[in-house]
């Protein structure tokens, strides 16, 4: 399905550029010869039906991962940040023999007991000049449900699971997403975000090339690069994580003049602080749209719009998208009651890779995929997410989730980032516990932020401790990990 559709787009736009990174610049044309060439490649290396892609945003990556579609394989992007032991131990699930990657992970991929092919090596100029004396293959024969890719969730709070996504899945989504943000053929895309997250695939690989449209990569995230690039272009459309957008921000020598091309700044991956809202709006002039969804769903549930765009909520389900909030009990709750999202639809996953028990565990009968997510929707549609079910805390007896609780530290002006999660308390049950990191130059104490929550919530939700840090931990796809910094500061 996915070829299919890219060859229709090939035949449409063949003269029209289709990529471009740092290094390389390629039409739909050249592209479909690469992809054509690594076809060829994959088929003559493995029988296996998955097969691994180790690639930043780039051109390689865009084309390796058509090539390896076109050979009817199921992509397994992997994530390359992970040490060697943790990816030892998605390729043992994914049960796959043969990588595609570049000769800057050689090191870190070595270790690994696969075949891997790095394109530096395999002469690819060469082997797209012998395609154009060959009749172009047809699309494989693939059904609606058959697998285009098996994301790997990035593990922070245990194993990480392969999230099964069909043709259907994946095209569905990004069909709905151009249609819901008026993406058309003469935006110009910006792709910063790595392929191995869902963000990434579908908006950096799969959407640009079922549009026709053209993307530039930034194969390695730089704020300065990004401003270079999208001061020098005419690039309209930005998708990244606000980590991204706040780096962005930040930096010295921008004006809102550089931005004045952009149409759609969409952010999502992780909850959009109100400082890095304000702070993109003031420096660049751009109005981030929030969007939310989930590596199960394909990945978007939800966004925001350019004239239909409400700061505190993800936006509305994009077509197509059904939603509901339930209780504790699984009962439907009326609007603008606080519950569990649960979602339905062509976004919603197969299951996650060999294990069925955990499917069930989150996917009913009838298609309901419960999120974990806590939110509210009000009568206009909008989804306003106020936590996640298993970060909830119990203060003596009362509710507390911590996205309420971040959301106002967010608005003290000396704070920069912040996270907040529970601690567990003899007498209370379990105490609030905020860590924070202030912006360059500014400063607060731990009883200033404590004094700030007590005049905006409710006793029991203001923070026992604050700990002021130089940075938050990480993971590879941007977000907080929360575990790793109850390890830190002993909570």
């Amino acid at each position: 399905m996915i070829i299919g559709r890219f060859l229709e787009i090939v035949r449409k736009h063949s003269t029209k550029i289709a990529a471009q990174d740092p290094f390389r610049q390629v039409t739909y044309k050249k592209l479909a010869l690469a992809a054509q060439a690594l076809r060829r490649l994959i088929l003559a290396e493995t029988r296996c039906e998955r097969v691994g892609v180790v690639l930043p945003a780039s051109v390689g990556g865009l084309a390796t991962t058509l090539g390896a579609l076109w050979a009817g394989k199921t992509v397994v992007p992997l994530n390359f940040l992970l040490p060697p032991e943790e990816l030892k131990r998605i390729v043992a699930d994914a049960s796959i023999d043969c990588i595609l990657a570049t000769q800057h992970f050689e090191q870190q991929l070595e270790p690994l007991p696969v075949r891997t092919i790095y394109l530096e090596r395999v002469k690819l100029k060469r082997r797209c000049l012998f395609e154009m004396f060959h009749r172009q293959p047809a699309p494989p024969e693939v059904r609606d449900d058959d697998l285009a890719a098996i994301v790997y969730t990035s593990g922070s709070t245990g194993e990480p699971r392969g999230v099964c996504l069909s043709h259907r899945n994946l095209l569905s989504n990004v069909d709905a997403a151009i249609a819901h943000l008026g993406i058309t053929v003469d935006h110009h895309l910006l792709g910063m975000l790595p392929p191995f997250h869902v963000f990434g695939l579908t908006t950096s690989i799969i959407l640009p090339v079922m549009l026709g449209t053209t993307i530039t990569y930034i194969p390695r995230f730089s704020p300065q690069q990004v401003h270079e690039a999208i001061r020098g272009s005419d690039i309209s459309v930005m998708m990244a994580i606000p980590s991204m957008y706040a780096a962005l921000a930040r930096l010295k020598k921008i004006d809102p003049s550089d931005f004045a091309d952009i149409e759609l700044a969409v952010s999502g991956g992780e909850p959009l602080p109100s400082q890095v809202y304000h702070e993109m709006l003031q420096r660049t002039g751009v109005r981030l749209l929030e969007g939310y969804g989930m590596t199960e769903t394909s990945p978007v549930i939800a966004c925001n719009q350019p004239r239909a765009n409400k700061f505190g909520t993800v936006g509305r389900p994009l077509p197509g998208v059904e939603v509901r909030v339930c209780d504790a009990e699984g009962h439907t709750l009326a609007t603008g009651q606080e519950g569990e999202l649960q979602v339905r639809g062509t976004l919603v996953m197969q299951g996650y890779y060999h294990r069925p028990e955990q499917t069930a565990a989150i996917l009913s009968e009838d298609g309901w995929l419960r999120t974990g997510d806590i939110v509210r929707i009000d009568e206009e549609g909008y989804i306003a997410i106020t936590g996640r079910a298993k970060d909830l805390i119990i203060v003596g007896g009362e509710n507390v989730y911590p996205r309420e609780v971040e959301r106002v530290l967010e608005e003290h002006p000396a704070v920069q980032e912040v996270a907040v999660f529970g601690r567990p308390d003899p007498s209370r049950g379990e105490v609030i516990v905020a860590c924070v990191t202030c912006k360059e130059g500014a400063s607060c104490s731990s009883e200033d932020l404590r004094s700030f929550c007590r005049q905006r919530l409710a006793g029991y939700k203001t923070p026992r401790q604050v700990h002021i840090l130089s940075e938050l931990p990480r993971g590879p796809t941007g977000k907080v990990l929360k575990n790793k910094l109850k390890t830190e500061v002993g909570a």
